[in-house]
């Protein structure tokens, strides 16, 4: 049986061990992608290094490594697409999500098979500001090794939508100021201009020039944050004067109500106070600081 060309060979020999560290991988399971121990840093590189060496290490020649490279490159680009086309082969290749909290209860079997202990979950619901496993009603291991939490209805965080409030749509913050330059495309797309921008600075009172970076939020309120820490700058007081305006407007239309003689304008006074209370019932929390 004929030799076979020596590059030919190394490119057999580096798609073996290819397979071989993908299969280790597998078989260590997602700890070793989702956090490394000292000792799982090490053998990780010491497998990696020995795949290396053995792949092009008997023969000192430019090419025989170029085709190693091209192999290890090749080879999950071409997994890759497989894996767009099938799902099977998504499965196999990146991994699936493992259950490990279901209906409020601990899956014992899918830790063991994800090789996870009970302190290393313990240690990723914290991360997710979760300190009770009875506060969870579903928890899922992602294939990145992240673990997502759905807590009990109970448990989960107030909305508006649970209060059957309805709120404004709040939109991106724009970086009108950035190095104490002015950058006039955000500046634009936040509906302001140049002079509107001086004018809040000087309200802060502070320069173009020494702010490191400024940002208009949904609200039109403008924040910076200065070079020279040391100087303190008075908070946004856009909806905080609104809301004042608000109550006395509202105020006012009681005391109007009580101070007329005309049963007519009390009757007008009195129906615009409710109205305006209403709003204020509706916008208070948005407007306070």
């Amino acid at each position: 049986m004929p030799e076979l060309p020596q590059w030919l060979v190394l490119i057999l020999r580096s798609f073996s061990f290819l397979v071989i560290l993908f299969l280790l991988t597998k078989w260590l399971g997602k700890r070793q992608i989702s956090q490394l121990s000292f000792f799982e840093y090490v053998v990780g590189i010491t497998i990696g290094s020995i795949a290396a060496e053995v792949s092009t290490g008997l023969e000192q020649n430019y090419l025989h490594g170029l085709y190693s490279m091209l192999v290890w490159a090749v080879v999950p680009f071409i997994a890759g697409l497989i894996s767009l086309k099938s799902k099977r082969a998504r499965n196999f290749i990146e991994g699936e999500a493992t259950i490990f909290i279901k209906d409020g209860k601990v899956l014992e079997d899918n830790l063991k098979k994800e090789k996870y202990t009970i302190d290393e979950m313990l240690e990723l619901l914290r991360r997710k500001d979760v300190f009770n496993v009875a506060d969870v009603e579903f928890a899922l291991l992602e294939p990145s090794g992240d673990l997502n939490v759905l807590l009990k209805k109970e448990n989960q965080p107030i909305t508006p939508k649970i209060l059957g409030l309805t709120v404004a749509q709040e939109k991106e913050s724009q970086a009108v100021i950035m190095d104490g330059k002015l950058l006039n495309q955000p500046l634009s797309a936040s509906g302001h201009n140049q002079e509107w921008l001086h004018t809040e600075l000087e309200k802060l009172g502070v320069t173009l020039d020494n702010v490191f970076i400024g940002q208009v939020d949904s609200f039109g309120q403008l924040t910076v944050d200065l070079y020279d820490d040391k100087i303190q700058t008075p908070s946004p007081q856009g909806k905080p004067l609104l809301l004042a305006a608000l109550k006395k407007c509202q105020a006012d239309l009681e005391l109007f109500a009580l101070e007329t003689n005309s049963i007519t304008a009390q009757n007008m006074y009195e129906k615009n106070a409710a109205r305006m209370q209403r709003i204020l019932d509706k916008v208070t929390y948005l407007l306070k600081e």
